[in-house]
């Protein structure tokens, strides 16, 4: 009865931890804005000047940001994202992934997007927020229902980090949230939390990228169920572009219809980066995910990946 009262409880904690860090995030956006727009109203301009004082006022806001995220990510390591293992490095880019999973009995599952989208930082608070599109969920199998899943985001606060010159070292606290606005027969039809810590160490041209998450729904848990996920990624870095890369990702499953089970892949890949103008980059990657473990939901996995850092 104590460890269920102090699970509540915890529980309780991070969902209000995790609406906190949305309205902080929230209240950060707008007020860059604010400053955008009083910037031209204090000067007593009129309207149509008002209009065109923010046209360059918002263009050189824009140049100053990036110049602020810029320093921002140059006081972290220059690792690249791996395919499955969320980077505890704060990001900037358009991402969109694409999964294929075969499943038990030879039937296949599509995912279009892979829950992945905009990713934006918001420098001086050392936070990323990701605001991710719905994946289209496609099965081979027409019994099954297709359609999108859950919309989502997710918020990152870089805790401590230091760049290739000052220790190559990051620790960053995410919160992610997932909605129920998704097609009938895909959507988990309840809010989930998740926190989740992540970590990362490069030596020379290897690094190490760790994170470990808890799920939490905010209803019907005993049919969602909870997920403690730990992921893992080493990656090398050679010939300038490219980041060969293995992963281990593990799943525990807490009620719901696995309960008590837990499953492991091994994820074998590639992600490349190529510059294209100041802080444009194309970043491509694919890998193949193996299970090994007796109990997996499903058997093989390819994974392809395609971002545009900005």
């Amino acid at each position: 009865m104590i460890w269920t009262l102090l699970l509540y409880i915890f529980r309780y904690i991070w969902i209000n931890i995790a609406l906190g860090f949305f309205i902080v995030c929230l209240t950060l956006i707008v007020g860059e804005l604010f400053l955008v727009i009083r910037g031209c109203v204090v000067r007593g301009l009129k309207i149509s000047a008002v209009m065109a004082c923010m046209g360059v006022a918002t263009m050189s806001h824009a140049d100053n940001l990036l110049d602020e995220v810029s320093q921002t990510q140059s006081e972290q390591p220059h690792w690249v994202t791996p395919l499955i293992t969320v980077t505890p490095r704060l990001e900037q880019e358009f991402r969109i992934d694409y999964v294929h999973d075969e499943l038990p009995g030879g039937s296949h599952l599509n995912s279009y997007g892979n829950n992945k989208g905009l990713e934006l930082i918001i420098p001086q608070a050392n936070v990323e927020v990701a605001l991710n599109l719905p994946a289209y969920m496609q099965h081979q199998e027409s019994s099954k229902s297709n359609g999108y899943a859950d919309s989502s985001a997710l918020i990152k606060y870089r805790i401590v980090s230091a760049n290739e010159e000052q220790g190559n070292y990051i620790l960053t606290a995410f919160m992610a949230g997932s909605f129920p606005t998704g097609s009938a027969g895909v959507s988990n039809n309840a809010q989930i939390y998740t926190p989740t810590i992540a970590a990362g160490k490069g030596y020379g041209p290897f690094d190490i990228q760790s994170t470990l998450s808890y799920s939490m729904p905010a209803s019907d848990e005993k049919r969602i169920g909870h997920q403690t996920v730990w992921n893992t990624a080493v990656q090398m870095h050679v010939a300038q572009h490219f980041w060969p890369e293995l992963e281990y990702n593990m799943t525990h499953y807490t009620d719901g219809a696995n309960d008590g089970k837990t499953q492991g892949f091994v994820t074998t890949g590639i992600v490349t980066k190529w510059p294209i103008k100041n802080r444009l980059a194309a970043v491509v990657g694919l890998g193949y995910q193996e299970p090994v473990t007796s109990f997996h939901t499903y058997s093989h996995a390819l994974v392809a990946t395609a971002r545009l850092a900005f």
